[in-house]
């Protein structure tokens, strides 16, 4: 039995991404689930969901860092770069949780922040890392440039640029560095099954 897209989609956003050891990416619903919490060590939680008041699994140890951000593109998303990077940074107690409502534009670009500011990537390389753990993601445009903003400050340089497209104003990176990544992913199930 082959699944529907519908229920593909589903399940894809059910999921959670291991971006690197002690670093997960996910939608709400795989945030609130004991299971997934426990089976990962999770300590701390990082909520850029916008929503207020979640309830998440009693859990000794849990943390859960609230970030009020709507999935907006004149959002302020930015100025949580710096204190979520900390956050994910000083948790030495367990793994870290990132999430948003679908784990596809809001956690994605606190996790992109992250990883240029303590792991020296730079934009570009930040989004490869973490489109290959979760293929869907897509910040929209507002976050784009504000990553492009702390990029600019925290290294000096700029390795994404915004191009416009019949999809509206996009990151240069998306059609080529999706295309690249499923071709990627391709030639490694291609690999095993040979």
């Amino acid at each position: 039995m082959t699944s529907s897209p519908s229920s593909s989609s589903f399940s894809s956003l059910m999921s959670v991404s291991q971006i690197r050891p002690g670093l997960f990416l996910s939608g709400l619903d795989s945030a609130l689930n004991r299971s997934i919490l426990s089976s990962r060590n999770v300590t701390l939680v990082v909520n850029a969901s916008g929503l207020e008041g979640v309830s998440y699994p009693q859990l000794d140890g849990l943390q859960v860092l609230h970030v009020p951000v709507q999935d907006r593109p004149h959002a302020p998303l930015g100025h949580y770069f710096d204190l979520v990077s900390e956050r994910i940074n000083q948790n030495n107690t367990g793994t870290t949780l990132v999430h948003c409502t679908a784990g596809r534009s809001r956690s994605p670009a606190l996790i992109m922040a992250y990883l240029i500011r303590y792991l020296c990537l730079s934009l570009r390389q930040a989004h490869e890392l973490v489109l290959e753990q979760r293929q869907f993601v897509r910040p929209n445009a507002g976050f784009w440039r504000q990553l492009m903003d702390y990029e600019r400050t925290r290294t000096g340089r700029s390795t994404v640029r915004m191009a416009s497209t019949s999809s509206g104003v996009l990151p240069e990176v998306s059609s080529d560095l999706r295309t690249a990544v499923m071709v990627s992913r391709f030639l490694k199930r291609l690999k095993r099954a040979v």
